[in-house]
Order: structure tokens, then sequence, then C-alpha cells
């Protein structure tokens, strides 16, 4: 593992408004910028009461403004809600006012559900029309001829990193074929880990982008002083889960002490298998869990997340995660020097 990073959902706790939600992700990514965290992630999602990044290149734009060095990206842009020509547009404007921070990852789901993504999109076309509208963008975002009958401006030029974002074998063989990085979503969708990880780095192809394969993962966690603790406060992620999937999405709920009271088991088994790539506890437990994880993986760089419904409370699990981080990679080093 070279590097750790943070995806933020700007989750919308119960009891507070999205101002509330954003003004928490600008305050969270500049605790994550003192934490040491080398990227912070947003995603896009639409018509959900509980997250407040819709307009996610908007957000990166505040959370760009509020912080110094750290990357601030899209994990991710959903391409087939947008022209690729917008996309280039808005984070090449990204990339002319924050210079070499701005990451961009794509999406192929539409990142809602399908009477949105018609409100979204308008026209629904069948066909799969996502590996062209990748390479579309990438070539707005490179260097295109003066003359060249559309230009993305701002954009042209920047050559803002794409990444390739998926939970399935598709996105890992897209990132392959095009020689770009790859992100896989194992924080909600962790049962073909694995093998996309063999197949994206079993057929990449070096590209002018990235010379040799580089795999993110996405882990799950919830650190707090105890296990009990922390399984307390993950309760409100589980929960609002659980109410996704049954079709009653809503805000971050607050924690329970009694999830089997308000959920029911087949529902709960259901969850626990979707967020099971995850390390929630103590220090020390946390510690092992993602240990476990890095050496089944071996990702290049994780990228942890996790919802608590306390504001400052997530901070400091976040803040105990990156010092565990740190303390590895230190470790890491060591071993390899000896």
């Amino acid at each position: 593992m070279q590097r750790y990073s943070l995806l933020d959902l700007s989750s919308v706790p119960e009891g507070a408004t999205t101002a509330d939600a954003l003004n928490n992700t600008v305050a969270l990514a500049q605790a994550a910028e003192r934490a040491g965290y080398h990227r912070y992630w947003l995603a896009e999602h639409h018509n959900m009461a509980g997250i407040a990044s819709a307009a996610t290149a908007v957000v990166i734009g505040r959370v760009a403004a509020a912080t110094e060095k750290m990357r601030i990206g899209a994990g991710g842009i959903m391409l087939p809600n947008h022209a690729p020509l917008i996309v280039a547009e808005q984070f090449g404007t990204l990339a002319t006012l924050y210079g070499d921070r701005i990451d961009l990852g794509l999406g192929r789901a539409p990142g809602t559900d399908h009477a949105t993504a018609r409100a979204l999109r308008r026209h629904m076309a069948p066909e799969d029309g996502f590996p062209q509208d990748v390479q579309e963008l990438m070539a707005y975002l490179g260097d295109m001829p003066e003359n060249a009958p559309v230009r993305a401006i701002p954009g042209a030029g920047t050559h803002v990193p794409v990444w390739i974002l998926g939970s399935s074998l598709y996105g890992a063989q897209l990132a392959a074929h095009l020689g770009l990085p790859y992100a896989f979503a194992s924080h909600f969708a962790p049962a073909m880990l694995e093998q996309a990880l063999a197949v994206y780095r079993s057929s990449f192809q070096p590209s002018e982008a990235l010379s040799e394969p580089y795999a993110m993962i996405t882990v799950g966690v919830c650190a707090a002083e105890t296990d009990a603790k922390a399984q307390f406060l993950r309760s409100s992620q589980v929960l609002a889960f659980a109410r996704l999937i049954s079709g009653t999405p809503g805000k971050l709920p607050l924690p329970t002490k009694d999830l089997n009271a308000q959920v029911p088991s087949a529902i709960l088994a259901q969850v626990n298998q979707a967020l099971s790539c995850a390390a929630v506890g103590s220090p020390d437990t946390v510690k092992s869990q993602l240990a476990e994880i890095i050496e089944k993986y071996q990702p290049d760089e994780l990228l942890v997340t996790g919802m608590i419904h306390d504001h400052q409370t997530r901070v400091q699990s976040f803040d105990i995660v990156a010092l565990i981080l740190s303390q590895m990679q230190t470790e890491d080093n060591l071993e390899n020097r000896q």
C-alpha cells in the first residue's frame, strides 16, 4: 500500500440539513489533510435525502478551495448522466483553478433510481456507450489541436487524471484496456473484488497515462475507543443501508444498540455481506482488520469511507484510521529496508 485516501459521501444525519452536511464535508476535508490523507473524493448520487453531494463538481470546488495540498476529486462522476464535454469543462475549470490536485473518477451506473436517471438524461439509450464516452472525455482533456471543431475551454491540455470505477469485471477490463488506474467499490459490493483485481492486473496495457497497473480498493471504517463503541456508531450506516435496499431510504439515522429489533434478519444478513469489506472496532482491532485486507488484496492505495451520525465523532474515527495507516506504512518501510 503506497497511499491512503478518504471517500466522503456527504451524509446528511437525521436532525440536520444539507447545508450542515456540506459544511461537515469541508471541515472533514480539512481534518483529513491535517491527518495525512493523500486524496479526498466525493461521489455523485441523486434524489437521496441522506447524501448532499449531487452537484459533485461544485462540492469538489468548495473542498479544493478550503484545502491546500491534498488531491481532491470525484469517486465518482456517473458518466451516463452527462455529456463528456460538460464533464471536461467542469473538471478542466477545477484544474485551472486549483492546479494539479484534481482527480476524475468515472462510473458507469446512474447513481440513482430509474425514474431519476430518466429525469437526468431525458433520453434513455439502450446501448452502452460508456467506453466511447470515456475516450471522448479524455480527448477533451488532452492536447487537442487549436483548430479542432469542438474543444473543452477550460479543459483542453489540463490532462486531469482519469480513473475507472467499478464493482464488477466490466470496469476492470475497461481500465486495463485503456491503461488507466482502477478503483473498486468494495465498501458496498465486495463480491467480485478479488477476481476484478486479478483481471485488471493480468490484462493491463500500458498507456501514456500509466505504465503499470494501479489499483485502489475502498474499505468501510469505523474506529473508536472500544470494539463495542465502534459497532454502536457503525449501526447508523448499517441501518441506513438496510432502509435503502428495503426501498425506504432517508437521512443517516441515529445509532442503535439493537439492530435486530429494527431490521429483519434476512435484510441484516444482506447488509452485513454488502458491507463486509470493513475495519470496525478499537485501534488494535481496526489495525488487525486493515492488515488482513491489505495482505489479501495488495492494493496500491486504500480508500477508506464511513458514515457516523455525529460529525466530530466521525472526524475522530478518520483521525484514528489515519494514524493506524501511517504506522503501518512506517512498519512496512522498516521491514523493506532490512
